[in-house]
C-alpha cells in the first residue's frame, strides 16, 4: 500500500471517530444527565427583565447623572460624557432588581428553558455592570447577596440552572481600588493594573474604553481573590447558588488562566458550567474551558440563511467545526443569535420565514440554545442600546405567533433526546443544509434539512446509517410542512422535498406490521 494512500485512510479514520462522536467520554445516558449538555438557556438582565415592585423606595439610588426611564421607553443612544468616560445612554436605568426578577422565573420556567443567564450583577457604576467596583458585592439598584442567594434557590425549585456573567478582564474606572492605585504609586492595589506613561490615561483599558481599566491577572494576588481562593469570587458565589459562570471577554484571559478559572469552579461545584465569550473560532479554546458562545456556528447559519454561503459549503463548514471543536464541548457550547451586544433576531431577520429558518437550526444543530429575553415574544431593537430594552409584557400573549413557534422549538427538543445530546453527522447535499442527529437508538434518528431558497427544493441524499432500514417512513415532526406525506428510506437514500426557506425536522416511524419490526435486533 503507498504510503500517501494509508495517510489519508488514517485522516478519514480520524475524521469519522471525531465527527460520529466515537470517542466521546461517556455513554448518550451520561449525556443526558448532564444539565450542560444541550441545555436551554434563557438570559436576562436584571434592570430590563421585571419592574421594581418598590421603585419609589429605590429612586435615591439613581443619583445624576444616572437617569431612571419609564419601561415603557426604549433605550436611544446618547452622547459621549468625557468627565465619566463613557456614553450617557450607559447611565439610563429601568429599576429591575433581583426580586423582581425572582417574580419573572415561572414565565422562564413556562417557556421551557432550564438555564437562566444573568448579565453582570456585580457593584458597578453603569446599568450594563461591566465597569465592577467589586465583585463581590451587588449593586444596590439590584439588591444583595440574600436577594442573590433568594433568586437561586427560586430557580433551583423550578428547576432551573443559574449562571453569572463573569467580567474578570477589567474593572471600572471609578473603582475605589483602581483611583488609589493609580493616584498612589505605592498602594497596594497599584500591581492589580497595568499603570504606567505608556499607556493612554495612565493604565492600560479594554478595547480602548477608558472606563474599563485592565486587571493584571499576572498577579497572584489577583487571580486568588477571583477564583482561587475559597473565598473568591468564583467559588463563593458558587455557593450561594450559582451553578457556573459566563466569561466576559474569555479569550483576553489566555488558555493558562482559562484552564486555572474552570478547575477552580469544577473543585467548588463539580459539574459546573465555565463557558466563555470567544469569538475566535473555537477548537484549541475549547481545551482550556467547558464551552464557548459558539459565534462560529451562528455565522456559519446566518451566512447561509441569508445567502452568502451555498448550503453545500455551509454543510462542509458546520462538518470541520464540530470535527475540530468535538461533540462534547460542542453539546455545552451556547448556540447565540441574538444577545445584548447583537440586534435583536427580529430585527436582524426581518423576514419571518428566514427568521424561523434561522431559530429552528438555532434548536437542532449541537449546542444550548441561547433564547434572549424578549425574543420569545418577537422583540425589536437595534444595536447597543436599543436591543436592551425592557420586557414587552405585553406581548406575552397565548396567540402571540413568535412565542408559539418558540414553544414548538422548545418542546421539539425537550421531546427528542437526539437534539440535546445526539452526535452530528453532516449529510451531503447541494441545494439544501442537511444533517443527521443520531444517538445510540436507530429510531431516535433526526434528520434536519433546511432550503433557504425562495423555491421549493426536492433533493435525493445518502444517508449514511447502517442501521436505518429499508423502507423506512420519515414524517416531519417540526411542522412547518404539516401536509408534506412521508418520505421513505432506502437503501441509504432518502428524496426530500422542502419548501422555500423552511426547516423539516424527519424523523423514522415504527411501521405496524403485526407485531413485525426490521428494527427487533438493532439498537
Amino acid at each position: 500500500m503507498k504510503k500517501g494512500f494509508a495517510g489519508g485512510l488514517a485522516v478519514m479514520a480520524v475524521m469519522a471517530v471525531a465527527c460520529s462522536g466515537a470517542a466521546h467520554a461517556g455513554t448518550f445516558e451520561d449525556r443526558d444527565a448532564d444539565w450542560r449538555n444541550g441545555a436551554i438557556v434563557y438570559q436576562i438582565i436584571v434592570d430590563r427583565f421585571v419592574p421594581s415592585a418598590d421603585l419609589d423606595k429605590k429612586r435615591a439610588l439613581y443619583p445624576a447623572p444616572k437617569v431612571l426611564k419609564p419601561w415603557t421607553e426604549t433605550p436611544k443612544p446618547g452622547p459621549y460624557l468625557e468627565g465619566e468616560k463613557l456614553s450617557s445612554h450607559e447611565l439610563h436605568f429601568w429599576g429591575g432588581d433581583l426580586a423582581s426578577a425572582t417574580t419573572g422565573l415561572g414565565h422562564v420556567q413556562q417557556l421551557g428553558a432550564n438555564v437562566l443567564y444573568i448579565n453582570p450583577i456585580h457593584l458597578a457604576y453603569t446599568n450594563h455592570k461591566y465597569d465592577a467596583f467589586d465583585f463581590q458585592a451587588i449593586s444596590p439598584e439590584y439588591g444583595n447577596r440574600d436577594d442573590f442567594k433568594r433568586l437561586a434557590a427560586k430557580a433551583h425549585e423550578l428547576g432551573l440552572k443559574v449562571v453569572l456573567d463573569g467580567v474578570f478582564n477589567h474593572m471600572g474606572r471609578n473603582a475605589p481600588v483602581f483611583k488609589q492605585a493609580l493616584a498612589d504609586p505605592k498602594s497596594p492595589w497599584r500591581d492589580w493594573f497595568a499603570i504606567g506613561p505608556q499607556y493612554k490615561g495612565g493604565a492600560r483599558v479594554w478595547t480602548g474604553f477608558q472606563n474599563l481599566p485592565e486587571l493584571n491577572l499576572e498577579n497572584p494576588a489577583v487571580r486568588r481573590h477571583l477564583w482561587l481562593d475559597p473565598d473568591s469570587v468564583v467559588r463563593s458565589y458558587l455557593r450561594d447558588g450559582a451553578d457556573g459562570w459566563r466569561l466576559d471577554t474569555a479569550f483576553e484571559l489566555g488558555h493558562t488562566f482559562l484552564r486555572e478559572l474552570t478547575d477552580a469552579a469544577h473543585a467548588e461545584k463539580p459539574g459546573s458550567l465555565v463557558v466563555g465569550e470567544i469569538v475566535n473560532y473555537p477548537d484549541q479554546w475549547l481545551k482550556s474551558i467547558d464551552a464557548v458562545m459558539n459565534f462560529t456556528l451562528r455565522d456559519i447559519v446566518l451566512g447561509m440563511a441569508r445567502g452568502e454561503f451555498a448550503p453545500a459549503a455551509a454543510g462542509r463548514m458546520t462538518q470541520r467545526l464540530v470535527l475540530d471543536a468535538g461533540i462534547e464541548p460542542m453539546l455545552k457550547s451556547w448556540m447565540v443569535i441574538d444577545n445584548h451586544d447583537i440586534p435583536r433576531i427580529a430585527t436582524q431577520s426581518p423576514n419571518t420565514p428566514q427568521r424561523r429558518l434561522v431559530q429552528a437550526l438555532q434548536f437542532t444543530l449541537p449546542g444550548a440554545p441561547n433564547v434572549y429575553y424578549g425574543a420569545e415574544v418577537g422583540m425589536t431593537g437595534g444595536a447597543d442600546p436599543e436591543n436592551r430594552g425592557p420586557m414587552r409584557w405585553d406581548l406575552v400573549q397565548a396567540h402571540n405567533p413568535d412565542l408559539v413557534w418558540m414553544r414548538r422549538l422548545i418542546q421539539l427538543r425537550k421531546t427528542h433526546r437526539a437534539l440535546r445530546v445526539g452526535d452530528f453527522h453532516g449529510i451531503e447535499a447541494q441545494q439544501l443544509y442537511a444533517f443527521e442527529r443520531r444517538t445510540d437508538r436507530a429510531l431516535e434518528s433526526l434528520l434536519v434539512v433546511a432550503n433557504p431558497s425562495d423555491k421549493t427544493v426536492k433533493e435525493r441524499l445518502l444517508v449514511p446509517n447502517a442501521h436505518l432500514m429499508d423502507g423506512t417512513p420519515f414524517v416531519d415532526v417540526l411542522g412547518q410542512a404539516p401536509k408534506m406525506p412521508p418520505a421513505y428510506f432506502g437503501p441509504g437514500f432518502i428524496t426530500i422535498q422542502v419548501p422555500p426557506q423552511s426547516v423539516l425536522v424527519l424523523q423514522p416511524q415504527p411501521q405496524d406490521l403485526g407485531g413485525y419490526s426490521r428494527y427487533k435486533r438493532v439498537p
